[in-house]
This record gives C-alpha cells, sequence and structure tokens, in this order.
C-alpha cells in the first residue's frame, strides 16, 4: 500500500500573540463534504514543501499571501488522520489583515472564536484538532 499522500491546513488566527478566532471556510463540494467547515489548505503537489503547498493553496483558494508559524502536530503524532489515502499537517498562519477572496472552493469563510468553534459542522478530521487550537503557541517570530 503506498504511503497517504499529504494535506496541508491553515490554522489561520485574528492574533499571532494571543489568538481568539480562527478562520474557518465552508466547502462547496464534493458534495459529501458540501456545507461541512474546514482548515482551508489543499494537497502537497511533488516538489513542494508543506509550506509551500499552504502559502499556494491559500493564494487560489482565498487569494491572501500567508505568514506561516508552527505546526500543530497531532497528539498520536506528526500528522492528522482524514483516511486511508490521505493525512493532514496543520500549520498556524497569520494573514496581517488582508481581505478573503473566494475562489469556489468554499462559499463562506467565518472567523470563529475558541467557545463558537464546536457549533459548527466540522470535517472530521478538522474536527478532531479543534480542542488543540487554543491550547498550543503559534510560533510567528
Amino acid at each position: 500500500m503506498a504511503s497517504p499522500r499529504v494535506v496541508v491546513g491553515a490554522l489561520i488566527v485574528d492574533s499571532v500573540d494571543v489568538p481568539t478566532r480562527i478562520l474557518a471556510a465552508r466547502r462547496t463540494g464534493p458534495e459529501r463534504l458540501a456545507g461541512k467547515w474546514e482548515f482551508p489548505g489543499g494537497k502537497v503537489e511533488i516538489g513542494e514543501s508543506a509550506e509551500e503547498a499552504l502559502c499556494r493553496e491559500l493564494r487560489e483558494e482565498l487569494g491572501i499571501d500567508a505568514k506561516i508559524g508552527r505546526e500543530l502536530k497531532s497528539p498520536s503524532g506528526d500528522t492528522w488522520p482524514i483516511s486511508e489515502r490521505y493525512v493532514m499537517r496543520l500549520f498556524y498562519v497569520s494573514m496581517g489583515g488582508q481581505s478573503v477572496a473566494l475562489d469556489g472552493s468554499h462559499d463562506e469563510v467565518r472567523w470563529v472564536s475558541a467557545i463558537d468553534v464546536a457549533l459548527l459542522p466540522w470535517l472530521p478530521s478538522d474536527e478532531a484538532a479543534l480542542p488543540y487550537v487554543f491550547r498550543e503557541e503559534c510560533g510567528f517570530g
């Protein structure tokens, strides 16, 4: 069996010093995932680092230039499981007050507080990370 493909996700925070909100994006497809909320990002292409892929995906999906911070590692290892075919790496990201432009892969983005984050229907892989997001140091320097 081949190694799982790596997907990267952005924990876009409102403040690099003391984050109180993250940016959530609602998917438009595929149909089984439409309407679910996620951390924006996408697949790492051959020859790209995870950080390069995340910057590219955020430019394509949201039209922002990202500053990448520390990686949020899974309690069971480096990556967050998605399925047998995919694993996810999550990184804290600052977008420095830029506005967001949607490309069609999402129909809404929303700043969500630590209290309200559990009220949204998240993708299971992203939901697994939620308890850790606001407890970690973002690592911007």
